[in-house]
């Protein structure tokens, strides 16, 4: 019997998405949405509320009901009704889609996809210039793309249905017949030939209940020809053999399918190996199910995209046994590793040939194969915590390896992608207790590599290329404990690479004689340079900074040694505020006037200062006759100039976009920041970060003035002008109203105003 919206069915009723709407619950659609896949198209069973006597109760009509109180208790229970309704049919949703495996669950969303085109419909996905077709989910629809390929959508019958002439749909079930039979209505018609050919058919049609894996006429025809002729001749044993091998003594539906799960096949009872993805992908022995559940009257068909083949080895004896993995072999001996790749377990290794260690420097190859803690960290970045066939992959996806980083593991059409690049030469060598993918480039993680190698090929390359010039070279290729301070390629942007005493002497500087990780600094910590200089560390709520230099990057943990990738080049502080400001010419003007300001001694004394420095192109700009007034008066003089100085420490890294800061005199000061670019009341700072042992100065070319009050725009200001009056002419106009007097003067109406 067919369910109807709002029809009894027990103890429940068939509620469409209306109903809950009329609940007056808006978060019902999204919360239906996450469930289903992004959809809140599904009927819902909710319980059916009992039905209330009718009553008066409304306190929208006058007179209706004499006791307040009484009415707010009955709406208010009303309210309490329907989130409990609400509660239970989020409850029994989640109930019954927390139940689906999966494949189900994206089934489900593909049948809600392909509803508008009638019953049973279900939408795929088929991959442009490919055979390959998806049950669509909700990220794959609206993307519109499967491996990064664009996709075509069709609309097809959903497993176990058919069209109906002069019917919309595919209102039909599938007619119920054995497995021979049922092979050629789900278009294995090459299996069922084969079937007959190995005295199969038989079988297959009598009594029994068998689950096969069909491989579809596209799987036979993928086939190297040697094979299939291998199979089909001798007098066709070894075809029956094929065969039996998809075949499982007892019915196994979709559901049945758990991932990680083996059963017994009826060839010599070879183990058929099952993952069930969590994205909705059903594999056996790697191959994917493209059409389930087609139930017969002796068990159930599932369609798969290749021809299975038994599987007696384990993942140890698959390199073992491949000359294309020599070397491989041999590290996973050195390593000890030997064991683990023998046991059981359900690994993935991405399996670097021969040539993929041939491209390594010799210099590299040999340090890492010598060090046996490198060489372990190396063969378990190759190892994925759990198996994954490539048909299970239709996204870029970050999976983690036994070294404990990430690989980010993807497809692009039909090659599959290992950090973003198709390095991938075979797929799916299945054994016992993993996978292997064979590769033609090795995959180093930083765990194995010096500090010169991580910073080579990657953002810094030009520190990388300055610490080589300035003689460094030994720090970051040996077995020193240090940190490395790289700034990125885009902090040394106009400034000069000319490798003089003084950038040598820079260098060393940002190189600090510990090993450090960033989560084990804190605020004030003072941190050694093979320079001799002690670096602040200063923690601010967005950013964590070295001096003016903050983090940018997550740490890299090398061999060895740590690199922190940093925004700018080290600019350790050379003194007090005073002597930074004395140093540059620029602020000759602005020194004069805090000498004569009487503020020398603040800024040489030790403290945490601001200082928006006036360079003296702003003092030039200020009218003659007001500069010479302003400086014959030191006590206005230092008034405006404390209102350039801030009693704390902000460097450019710890400003965002709406900081602000209270300066010894005036006002706070407005800071923020737009492309790259510090402002200070709405000032551009020209040059920022020049850092001393008592603060840090940011040079600008404008006297910094306050910020007029901030007043409401002429638009707001009328609108609330235009509301106010509305309200007024409204009560002006109800209250001439007789019928709202007698309102007032009613019984009603007291008793609304007491329980006010």
């Amino acid at each position: 019997m067919g369910f109807h919206p709002g029809v009894p069915t027990g103890d429940f009723t068939l509620a469409p998405p209306t109903i809950i709407s009329a609940l007056g619950i808006a978060a019902f659609s999204s919360s239906l949405d996450s469930l289903v896949g992004c959809s809140a198209l599904a009927p819902v069973f909710v319980p059916s509320p009992p039905r209330a006597p009718e009553r008066g109760v409304s306190v929208f009509k006058a007179g209706h009901c004499r006791f307040q109180r009484r009415c707010g208790v009955r709406v208010q229970g009303r309210k309490m009704k329907r989130l409990t309704l609400f509660a239970l049919a989020i409850t029994l949703i989640a109930t019954v889609f927390a139940a689906k495996s999966p494949y189900q669950a994206v089934l489900q969303h593909s049948r809600i996809r392909g509803r508008t085109h009638g019953p049973n419909v279900c939408a795929m996905q088929k991959i442009q210039g490919t055979d390959k077709k998806y049950f669509t989910n909700c990220k794959q629809w609206y993307h519109r793309k499967i491996c990064g390929k664009p996709t075509v959508i069709s609309y097809e019958c959903c497993p176990g249905y058919e069209k109906a002439i002069g019917e919309k749909g595919c209102p039909a079930a599938l007619p119920l017949a054995n497995i021979y039979k049922t092979l050629g209505m789900v278009g294995a018609t090459t299996t069922k030939m084969y079937s007959e050919r190995a005295k199969l058919q038989e079988e297959i049609e009598g009594p029994g209940s068998f689950t096969f894996f069909a491989p579809s006429n596209e799987a036979w025809a993928a086939l190297p020809t040697e094979i299939l002729d291998a199979l089909v001749s001798n007098v066709n044993i070894e075809l029956l053999n094929a065969l039996h091998y998809h075949m499982i003594n007892r019915r196994l539906t979709s559901d049945d399918l758990k991932h990680g799960s083996s059963f017994s096949s009826m060839y010599q009872d070879f183990d058929v190996h099952i993952h069930h993805y969590s994205n909705g992908i059903v594999t056996v022995n790697c191959a994917r199910l493209v059409k389930t559940d087609q139930h017969a009257t002796n068990g159930i068909v599932h369609v798969v995209d290749k021809v299975i083949t038994a599987i007696t080895n384990n993942v140890n004896s698959l390199i073992d046994t491949d000359d294309d993995l020599d070397t491989l072999r041999t590290a996973v001996a050195a390593a000890g590793l030997t064991n683990l790749l023998e046991n059981e377990g359900t690994y993935t290794i991405f399996a670097p040939t021969n040539e993929a260690f041939e491209k390594i420097p010799q210099e590299t190859l040999t340090r890492i194969l010598g060090d046996p803690v490198a060489l372990k960290d190396l063969l378990n970045y190759h190892i994925l915590k759990n198996l994954h066939c490539s048909e299970s992959i239709v996204a870029g996806t970050p999976l983690e390896t036994l070294q404990g980083s990430v690989l980010e593991v993807g497809c692009d059409g039909t090659e599959m992608t290992i950090n973003g690049k198709a390095i991938v030469m075979q797929k799916d060598k299945l054994g016992t207790n993993g996978v292997v993918h064979y590769i033609n480039e090795l995959l180093i993680p930083d765990s194995a590599k010096t500090l010169l190698e991580l910073a080579e090929g990657s953002v810094v390359t030009t520190a990388s290329k300055l610490f080589k010039d300035a003689g460094l070279t030994d720090h970051l290729i040996g077995s020193e404990a240090v940190t490395l301070l790289a700034p990125l390629d885009d902090a040394f942007k106009g400034k000069s690479l000319a490798m003089t005493p003084d950038m040598k002497k820079l260098l060393r500087n940002h190189i600090l004689k510990e090993r450090f990780s960033s989560k084990s600094l804190y605020h004030g910590q003072e941190l050694e340079t093979l320079g001799g200089l002690k670096l602040r560390v200063f923690v601010f709520r967005n950013n964590l900074c070295i001096e003016n230099a903050c983090i940018a990057a997550h740490d890299k943990n090398g061999r060895y040694a740590n690199m922190f990738v940093v925004d700018k080049v080290l600019a350790p502080p050379m003194g007090t505020v005073m002597d930074v400001l004395k140093a540059d010419d620029r602020f000759s003007t602005l020194v004069g006037a805090i000498q004569r300001a009487g503020l020398t001694e603040l800024l040489n004394k030790k403290g945490t200062y601001t200082i928006f420095a006036p360079t003296n192109a702003a003092f030039s700009a200020v009218p003659p006759a007001d500069l010479n007034k302003l400086m014959r008066d030191p006590k206005e003089l230092a008034k405006l100039l404390k209102y350039h100085i801030g009693d704390e420490f902000l460097i450019s890294g710890a400003v965002t976009s709406h900081t602000r800061m209270k300066p010894l005199a005036g006002d706070k000061l407005e800071l923020g920041t737009r492309n790259s670019t510090m402002y200070v009341n709405r000032v551009s700072v020209v040059e920022g970060d020049l850092m001393a042992t008592n603060g840090v100065v940011h040079a600008v070319d404008v006297i910094i003035k306050p910020l007029p009050p901030k007043t409401v725009s002429d638009q707001a200001e009328g609108s609330t002008v235009r509301r106010t009056s509305a309200v007024r002419v409204g009560t002006h106009v109800m209250k001439n109203d007789d019928l709202f007097q007698k309102v007032l003067r009613s019984q009603s109406s007291k008793a609304m105003s007491r329980v006010q």
